[in-house]
């Protein structure tokens, strides 16, 4: 049983996994996918390493590493996942793109409907001790495997016989394969596991040849909502466990792991094939590659826009961001343009991007901002990841503050143009952080929540994400915005030059690695001359920033965010003129001139807006002269959403189509005005509302839905 009594309260994700005492080092995938039944079914095959390496392992690190996630996490070198492709000879493939097993809804498999086989009926019929104790070993309590996972049905698990791959013995120090045993066939996964990294297309071939290996036994499982649980009779300790493993699993059409919608073509997409690598920050040549190889992958519908748009953004983000931060450390970037219905503008993981399509829209500014700020996650968040994971401004305000840096790069603007985009967007960013933190609870507003119990785990490596299933927290931006602001004051602090010699040098002490804030904080202040330090340590900002609710302290004093910039103060006096316009009567005096208004920058635009929603009314011909003077519902998605604001604001009916396209074509923004809609208890509103919703509901992501039918309903 585990170690640890979990009870977590309803918004809280428990991470079951016992990684002190057994970690994942790589795992093989073989899937079939039936989009009509909405179900990936097959095995993962995994191979580990167990508590005894791991403990030498953590030691010589100084723990600056702990195993938090049963993922691939070694000192300085990246352990990439193989993904064979699917053949005759290596998968059961049932269910092709071109061969769908068709069923409708009532057809669909509901034996499953707990996830739970227990190695039952549907599982080959071996029993399970729910106690995970067997009474044929005199009592003794057995090793027990704890693996994270949500809304699986597992079919079957069973130990490979990875001894009968051929050329396996030269991993084992037995001269002579005389008697296969459970402990030769750990030897050769021990071996394999921990080859040296200049051995990676050898250790990969036999990885891939071992996950076709044939079973040599089942093993005993049971699962729950958040984990699935292992054991095998006899085997008392990780180092007994089996080291190689192949669970047999299928998802669920409801389940909340995995999201189904069409593409924005209403097709289905090919699935392409994926590289192999070694970890590039040891290599040479990696270190001087400005741009990586990279592929856009899209529906035909939206071919031309990223032909005009993303496309020629990719070489200029990808070198910008090797000039800021170095070697990349993955050596090629797909992008994947997706759906309306995906709750974010973008996400990261090693080679590929998600990138939304509300970035597409208007011109090319949000789209090379957020493609920064993904880009920017291969080293805050890939490379480098939060060993905690409610420390997720590690991950997100690095990404908020680089993605500033790297698009003025990518822009070859000037020190000074850099500058005054960098404080036009710190001034957004403040209004944003000031709403953000009005309008939500003190305690979801605290980057560090578990204090000094940060990063503590129990003795199996078991723990909980704090808040990590509300759904609030999906909606919220404060890990971005404090985690940005302490960023930019350290940088401040330092010097740019400063600050970004020391983030390289940073990457490349910590890749390849899982860290706490107190990592990169001890760090970084052993880099800052003692003159420079006034009372910075890592306790004080542990305080100010990390662990308190509300504005941190030393950002009170800078409450002006921008107000010396020159594109702020051209901001102002545009939003002066349009108070102005909104004053004088229908008819001009006889010899009075229309306001002449200046070309405006997206970010200007989106300051614009945000300091006209403030005014109380603003009368209809003011809004059609907004609408017309900058044509704002042919801009991005952050300028049509605060003119979507104003819209719902002042009950512009004539523009309530731009909300019905903003609600139905950037899903991932649009839950905001939801609450707009029906806050105004404007009956039209409120019908529009309904409209959307009963249009978007059964392709929504389940998070936003939720949230959408709280305010309707």
């Amino acid at each position: 049983m585990m170690d640890i009594k979990l009870d977590p309260s309803r918004d809280d994700l428990p991470l079951m996994a016992n990684t002190n005492h057994i970690l994942v080092k790589h795992y093989v995938l073989d899937l079939d996918i039936d989009f009509e039944c909405q179900v990936i079914e097959g095995t993962i095959v995994l191979f580990f390493e167990d508590g005894d390496r791991l403990k030498q392992w953590s030691s010589s690190s100084k723990e600056t590493c702990q195993m938090e996630s049963n993922e691939a996490c070694t000192l300085r070198t990246l352990k990439p996942c193989h993904i064979p492709a699917t053949n005759a000879s290596s998968s059961s493939s049932k269910m092709g793109y071109n061969n769908f097993e068709i069923c409708s809804k009532a057809d669909k498999d509901i034996s499953d409907k707990d996830g739970n086989h227990d190695n039952q009926e549907q599982a080959s019929g071996i029993s399970i001790s729910k106690y995970c104790c067997d009474t044929e070993n005199h009592g003794r309590e057995e090793f027990l495997l704890v693996l994270d996972c949500c809304d699986l049905s597992v079919l079957k698990v069973e130990e490979v016989d990875v001894a009968a791959v051929l050329g396996i013995e030269k991993f084992t120090r037995s001269p002579k394969l005389t008697a296969i045993s459970k402990e030769l066939r750990n030897e050769m996964v021990r071996e394999l596991v921990t080859l040296p990294a200049d051995r990676w297309r050898e250790q990969f071939d036999y990885f891939a040849r071992c996950s076709q290996a044939p079973s040599c036994g089942e093993l005993f499982f049971d699962t729950d909502t958040w984990s699935l649980r292992i054991r095998k009779t006899g085997a008392q300790t990780a180092t007994d466990f089996p080291h190689a493993i192949r669970i047999w699993y299928k998802t669920k059409p409801e389940g909340r792991s995995v999201t189904w919608t069409s593409d924005q073509c209403g097709r289905y997409v090919d699935v392409c094939s994926h590289m192999d690598y070694p970890c590039r920050f040891q290599s040479a040549s990696a270190s001087t590659q400005e741009i990586i190889p990279h592929r856009v992958f899209a529906p035909l519908c939206l071919k031309d826009v990223c032909q005009g748009t993303l496309l020629p953004l990719i070489p200029l983000c990808l070198s910008a961001a090797h000039s800021v931060l170095g070697t990349h450390p993955f050596s090629r970037l797909d992008i994947l343009i997706i759906p309306a219905n995906f709750p974010s503008l973008g996400m990261a993981s090693p080679h590929i991007i998600f990138l939304s399509q509300s970035t597409l829209t208007g011109m090319s500014h949000l789209c090379g901002t957020r493609l920064c700020h993904e880009i920017a996650h291969a080293w805050f968040g890939l490379a480098i990841g939060a060993q905690d994971w409610t420390e997720e401004w590690l991950s997100e305000g690095f990404a908020t503050h680089l993605e500033d840096v790297i698009w003025a790069e990518a822009q070859q603007l000037s020190v000074y143009e850099a500058h005054e985009h960098q404080e036009l967007r710190a001034c957004l960013r403040w209004h944003r952080l000031q709403d953000e933190l009005q309008n939500s609870l003190e305690e979801m507003q605290v980057l560090r929540p578990r204090k000094e119990k940060t990063g503590h785990v129990s003795d199996s490596g078991a723990s909980v994400v704090k808040h990590g299933l509300n759904p609030e927290k999906t909606f919220m931006q404060v890990h971005y915005l404090k985690g940005y602001f302490l960023l930019r004051f350290l940088a401040r602090t330092l010097g740019d030059e400063t600050y970004f010699s020391f983030l390289r040098k940073f990457v490349h002490m910590f890749h390849g690695q899982l860290i706490l804030s107190q990592n990169f904080l001890e760090m970084l202040l052993e880099n800052i001359p003692e003159e420079k330090r006034q009372e910075l340590s890592v306790e004080n900002i542990f305080r100010d920033w990390l662990e308190s609710s509300g504005i941190p302290k030393p950002l009170q004093t800078d409450r002006q965010a921008g107000a010396e910039c020159r594109l702020v103060r051209q901001v102002d006096a545009e939003v002066t003129k349009w108070i102005q316009v909104n004053r004088r009567p229908r008819k001009r005096k006889r010899g009075e001139q229309e306001e002449v208004f200046e070309k405006l920058l997206p970010d200007q635009l989106i300051l614009l807006l945000e300091q006209l929603l403030q005014e109380k009314t603003l009368n209809l011909r003011t809004l059609q002269s907004l609408q017309r003077t900058y044509s704002l519902h042919k801009h991005d998605a952050e300028v049509r959403h605060r003119w979507c604001e104003l819209v719902i604001k002042h009950k512009y009916s004539k523009a309530y189509k731009h909300v019905e396209r903003f609600l139905q074509e950037d899903q991932a923004m649009g839950v905001y005005l939801y609450g707009e809609l029906m806050v105004s208890e404007n009956a039209q509103q409120q019908q529009l509302a309904h409209r959307c919703f009963a249009l978007t509901k059964e392709q929504m992501d389940r998070s936003s839905a939720q949230v959408v039918a709280e305010m309707l309903f």
